[in-house]
């Protein structure tokens, strides 16, 4: 028996096009969410107002849906697992455990066989001086939970580069340092698993980013048959291993010799699968609904060409000319204030 009312925690535009997508599937749906009036509950059947992680908000949440999923992996894994015990949650909280720190991602990925960039844990200054030592005077310092679109982070170019306060710098939290990547382009894959372990995958999107935020996904990606099919054999491994239920984004390097190196999983739809509510006959939102539902995963194949382009801040202000154009799918998020970095819409033009 399938789910019919499905919670999603978390309010924002992920979680909109979640809602809107169980909607067409006939599915009713509860946001839990603190900021009322957020761009789901715009769209959902219900909103629950409250702490992502207030007890009484998950049990009144719990006793309301057939199963929970989420629109992103700052979800407090308590939460998860609190609702776990008397709900079905999806992707399970394991994912999501595995997902916050990037340490514990990375430390993940290889166990699985997925390489990444060498790395090095940061919990004091003393280790920062030694990790930049050891890769050179180079290397990507971040914060191991809560970053996302840039934000925490540091760069160190070369020697000449002082380390000095850099860890305070960053909060005096635990960190880490990567080491640069030699990377031709970055790719991302979008794949799903269902209860019964079926896994199906779309295209592999080529991704430019701008300040750290997505700025377009195209598709086709610029690769050999080779690199994307490795990508979609990584993304099985990984899916395989949580016993994932759900969507999951991927971010790849690709090297020049079409080798593939592990950027971050995302333990929800991504993105960078925008693309496929306009190039694809099932988009990454129905797939997530079809399979923490419980219903057969549909085909991820695309039919057209296309450029995703978010719209960013003051990029609002460009929709009369995106909707003046031929072929060009537009979504808005229901944000009625354009801050500097933040995510307003995006829109999708099929080549």
């Amino acid at each position: 028996m399938t789910a019919r009312t499905i919670g999603i925690i978390g309010g924002g535009q992920l979680g909109r096009m979640l809602a809107m997508a169980a909607a067409r599937l006939n599915f009713q749906t509860i946001i839990l969410e603190p900021q009322a009036d957020c761009p789901a509950a715009q769209v959902a059947n219900r909103q629950i107002i409250a702490a992502y992680d207030d007890p009484a908000a998950l049990a009144e949440l719990a006793s309301a849906c057939d199963v929970v999923t989420y629109e992103f992996e700052n979800v407090p894994v308590s939460a998860a697992e609190l609702l776990a015990r008397s709900v079905a949650v999806y992707p399970p909280p394991k994912a999501l455990e595995m997902a916050q720190d990037r340490l514990t991602e990375k430390q993940f990925l290889n166990e699985c066989g997925v390489p990444t960039a060498r790395f090095h844990a940061v919990d004091s200054q003393a280790d920062l001086d030694a990790g930049i030592a050891d890769f050179g005077g180079q290397g990507v310092l971040k914060t191991r939970r809560l970053g996302y679109d840039g934000k925490g982070q540091r760069v160190y170019r070369s020697l000449a580069d002082s380390t000095e306060g850099g860890y305070a710098a960053l909060g005096n939290v635990p960190l880490i340092l990567e080491s640069f990547v030699p990377f031709e382009r970055e790719i991302s894959i979008i794949a799903a698993r269902n209860p019964e372990g079926s896994i199906r995958s779309y295209d592999p999107a080529e991704n430019v980013h701008r300040a750290g935020i997505l700025h377009t996904s195209t598709l086709p990606a610029n690769l050999w048959p080779d690199t994307a099919a490795a990508a979609a054999s990584a993304a099985e491994t990984i899916l395989t291993a949580l016993d994932y239920v759900g969507v999951i984004g991927i971010e790849f390097f690709v090297l020049p010799d079409g080798g593939l190196i592990a950027n971050e999983m995302a333990p929800r739809v991504h993105n960078s699968g925008h693309w496929t509510e306009a190039a694809c006959v099932i988009s990454q939102f129905e797939q997530h609904i079809r399979a923490v539902a419980g219903l057969p995963l549909g085909n991820p194949a695309r039919h057209a060409a296309c450029v995703m382009q978010n719209l960013i801040g003051d990029d609002i202000h460009s929709v009369p000319d995106w909707l003046a154009r031929d072929n060009t799918l537009v979504h808005l998020y229901g944000k009625t204030e354009a801050r500097p970095g933040r995510k307003m819409g995006h829109v999708t033009t099929l080549l």
